[in-house]
Parts: structure tokens; sequence; C-alpha cells
């Protein structure tokens, strides 16, 4: 549970201060934008640290399917664009993936 919680706060953290950068970049946002942006993606480089795992690249791998799934929550509620039926079918297969990364028996 803990993880799970782990990865859902760093990815918001990750889609905030990236979009915070997008926003100065490609919507003519003030630059100041980018102070809480650096702030986010501080937070959530620190925060997968916190992932109870044995290697860093097994913990981010796992974690890449949880970020596909926030980004079409963000895309949806953020951006008032609503993911398709290719976005879902991917997001979920992303999921199935990072579930066999995270719960598969290591030996």
């Amino acid at each position: 549970m803990k993880t799970a919680l782990v990865y859902v706060c760093a990815a918001i953290a990750e889609i905030a201060g990236c979009f915070a950068f997008w926003g100065w970049l490609r919507l003519g946002k003030p630059i100041w934008w980018l102070a809480p942006g650096l702030l986010s993606l501080v937070a959530f480089a620190y925060l997968l640290t916190l992932v109870e795992s044995e290697a860093a690249g097994r913990a981010y791998a796992a974690y890449g399917g949880i970020y596909i799934v926030a980004s079409l929550t963000w895309l949806w509620g953020v951006e008032n664009v609503r993911p398709d039926r290719w976005d879902v079918t991917g997001a979920c297969v992303c999921l199935l993936g990072a579930a066999i990364i995270l719960l598969g028996p290591r030996g």
C-alpha cells in the first residue's frame, strides 16, 4: 500500500513539475512558474527513493505504469481532453507490466 501511495504522489509531483515547464515554454506562462516546477521535480525524485525495492531501476520501471495512468488523468482533469480507448487500453497494458515487475517472484 505504501508503494502505491508513493508512486501516485511521485507521479503527481513529476507531472506538475513538467507541466510548469510546459506552461512557461509552450503556453506563455510567466517564468516564476519554474520555481514551483523545480520544487515539484525535487519532490518527485525524493519520493521515488521511498519505494521498497532492492534496485532503483526496478522501482523506476514499475513506476512507469503509474506515471502513464496519472498522465492520462492529468490530460482529462487539467487539460480537459478525454482519453480515448487507445489511451485507456495502453494504460491498462502498462499497469499490467508494472504489476509484473513489482509482484513477480524473485529468487
